[in-house]
């Protein structure tokens, strides 16, 4: 795996020896996540800017919230480092726009964070064995373009790695997951129904959908959507796992980022697929449970080796995820071909893996 890996100094070292300013672009947990990093590194930050809409004379960790122009006026080369996430448009293309005429980084900062390891060339070395193995198993070129892409940005923060490989949702599903009126879709993670909703626009109709939501909030906007679209759906407010337990939940303001966590506030029910199932058919299955896709796939072990669903994967939350899931699903069944697909997003959020 390492001779696919062109950037062999991980961006933690690059900043750690330049001289030019470091300012971070944004604010919120991104930037938070980004400052802890920078002090582990004794990395300095000279400043914090924000788009000119959300400037607004305020500050944020002892730092005067700027404008870009502000900024290009008292240095006349700095580095940006990028500390929010984005699929929308006009935005995405902006901030790749705006990486063409400033040096602007996407640090790799885990959404749910397991240790203390930076995901850099020593991580990949450490773990090359395993991204052998999945490199080895995946199904087609893109697949294994995508791989290389996202180590390559991952290491480095370059986010032409990104804009290099990305792929629209359509194209999996009309090329690789191809629904159809007769499937048994189990969501998992189901947030607001929006993604029951981008299933049906490509399947038409389904035989029957469970979905899994483990937040209060989101649960109730599900359910608001299904009634407003009528759509028979057996939906639980729960969260995916490898059996039947008590959990946390750690978020739990309505956002798609509440996750289960040991140091969460509320207790919320967990179960796993073979048990809500008890046997019955799935034909499709989406994991995107922020960071217990592994504990997940383990909760659907009967109905894999029954029925051989489908499998979207979400494979971003955690650093370990690119070889954990394939891993973890061959094992169970090794007769899957597996695809890896990023969809437009920066950082390498959307980078999921596809079991048919």
């Amino acid at each position: 795996m390492l001779e696919f890996i062109k950037e062999k100094v991980s961006l933690w070292d690059y900043l750690t020896k330049t001289t030019k300013p470091i300012y971070i672009y944004g604010m919120g947990d991104g930037a938070l996540k980004i400052i802890s990093v920078l002090e582990l590194h004794n990395i300095k930050l000279a400043g914090i800017y924000a788009s000119d809409e959300f400037v607004r004379g305020h500050s944020f960790c002892g730092f005067l919230v700027k404008k870009l122009d502000e900024v290009k006026a008292e240095a006349n080369e700095f580095i940006t480092l990028l500390a929010f996430a984005t699929q929308r448009e006009p935005l995405i293309s902006q901030i790749y726009q705006m990486s063409e005429e400033l040096e602007l980084y996407a640090p790799d900062v885990p959404v749910v964070k397991t240790d203390d390891e930076i995901f850099d060339i020593h991580y990949i070395k450490k773990h090359e064995s395993k991204f052998d193995f999945v490199y080895n198993n995946l199904a087609d070129e893109l697949s294994r373009k995508v791989l290389i892409n996202v180590l390559n940005f991952k290491v480095s923060g370059k986010i032409s790695y990104l804009k290099d490989c990305s792929t629209e949702i359509g194209e999996v599903y009309n090329e690789i997951i191809k629904p159809n009126d007769r499937e048994h879709y189990v969501d998992l993670g189901a947030y607001n129904g929006d993604t029951v909703v981008e299933f049906l626009s490509y399947a038409n109709s389904a035989s029957g959908i469970v979905a899994f939501e483990p937040d209060k909030k989101n649960f109730k906007r599900l359910n608001k959507t299904l009634l407003e679209k009528d759509i028979a759906v057996k939906a639980y407010n729960i969260g995916a796992w490898s059996c039947e337990d008590t959990l946390f939940l750690k978020g739990g303001k309505g956002g798609r980022n509440s996750k289960l966590n040991d140091d969460g506030q509320v207790a919320v029910p967990v179960n796993s697929v073979d048990n809500i199932l008890g046997g019955a058919k799935a034909t499709v299955i989406k994991f995107d449970v922020e960071g217990a896709e592994k504990s997940a796939i383990e909760g659907c072990r009967s109905t894999i080796e029954k029925h051989t669903p489908k499998l979207m994967v979400s494979s971003y939350h955690k650093n370990e995820d690119l070889f954990v899931l394939p891993i973890e699903v061959l094992k169970l069944n090794p007769n899957y071909k597996v695809f890896l697909r990023h969809h437009p997003y920066i950082p390498a959020w959307e980078t999921n893996y596809y079991f048919v």
